[in-house]
């Protein structure tokens, strides 16, 4: 066996996430392939094929697995889910309780473990937040306390004065300096991400099993000055649209405006991380001479690593001085990944 070989059968055998869009598993015995996060009974590693894609199996007389189903992308949420989502952030004052759930054909059980998995939050309490947010911003904008609480669906003044206290810090009469950070859950070939904005901009794009995440967002929350909440902006619609496009290898330049804040140092490093062309690489220490900084490699590495905006913010295009790919939070296999997607689609014209 190959070292690619024992690689992915180690991946298949840990059911690590990193590995998701970078392999499909193939069983022959059964004839059926897998995603590598698969939770089925482990075969043995002389029944075992592995293709690129899923249609690659396919081609060669496999089917998909009933259990992880790999002809969907990972983590991509069941159409109820989605219809679910897009009806909440229509109305995000409305509220759907397990009755309402029923009526509609829905288990409530289904919904609660999917939230629970994917968000960390009860149903219950992402609909509460998607509340308290719009009240958030109402409030700002100059409306009264007291129809803001019952238009958002509480009711009593009182319990709303609580929930928005023990969110924001302060009530909602004294207001405060307190912004927004609206975050989504976005569905990509190489796995789930969450996106972050503020009315600003774009301020975090990662992996949702980036091991720093919650350090990201502890950072992001004292750093703006901000609550984390889920919810939708103009920014996070741009980042959804274009974040497609770049994985159908249609976009190589990113528009979307970006909140990113950080050091001087660290911003000016970012800064040179988005002059990288689409499809080709820099080392660390060619990014130092850049910044006049040629004996800052290791700072520059660790400024790289503190990059919260993965994929447009390209800290996956700078490799070790030998053409070696080091370090990355969203895994070295998903950087070997997004390298050989743009190389691929890097001659195209856009």
């Amino acid at each position: 066996m190959d070292n690619k070989f024992n690689e992915n059968y180690i991946a298949f055998m840990n059911r690590d996430s990193n590995y998701e869009g970078m392999f499909i598993v193939a069983v022959k015995t059964t004839k059926i392939f897998c995603r590598p996060t698969c939770t089925a009974r482990r075969p043995k590693p002389e029944n075992i094929e592995f293709y690129k894609t899923a249609q690659e199996a396919l081609a060669n007389g496999f089917r998909p697995c009933k259990i992880c189903k790999p002809m969907e992308m990972y983590g991509e949420a069941p159409e109820v889910i989605k219809q679910l989502i897009k009806e909440l952030h229509v109305n995000p004052y409305k509220r759907l309780k397990d009755y309402d759930l029923k009526l509609k054909g829905i288990e409530p059980s289904l919904v609660r473990r999917w939230f629970k998995k994917n968000h960390n939050l009860t149903f219950q309490a992402y609909q509460r937040m998607l509340r308290l947010n719009g009240a958030f911003n109402n409030i700002k904008e100059g409306n009264m306390v007291t129809e803001t609480a019952f238009d958002s669906g509480y009711e009593s003044l009182s319990g709303f004065n609580s929930g928005y206290t023990n969110l924001f810090g302060n009530s909602p009469k004294k207001g405060g300096d307190k912004q927004i950070i609206n975050l989504i859950r976005l569905t990509t070939p190489i796995g789930p991400m969450y996106a972050g904005a503020t009315d600003k901009g774009l301020c975090l794009l990662e992996f949702t099993d980036r091991r720093m995440l919650e350090t990201e967002l502890k950072d992001l929350r004292r750093l703006l000055n901000a609550e984390i909440l889920p919810g939708k902006n103009e920014h996070l619609d741009l980042i959804k649209k274009e974040l497609e496009e770049y994985f159908e290898g249609k976009r190589h330049t990113f528009t979307v405006k970006l909140d990113t804040p950080g050091t001087a140092f660290q911003k000016s490093v970012w800064d040179v991380l988005l002059e990288i062309p689409y499809g080709k690489t820099r080392s660390y220490k060619q990014q130092a001479v850049i910044l006049n900084k040629p004996l800052a490699v290791r700072a520059v590495g660790t400024a790289n690593g503190s990059n919260r905006v993965s994929i447009v913010i390209p800290c996956h295009r700078v490799i070790g001085e030998n053409g070696s790919l080091t370090g990355y939070g969203g895994g070295l296999p998903r950087k070997q990944w997004l390298l050989d997607h743009e190389y691929k689609y890097s001659t195209e014209i856009k």
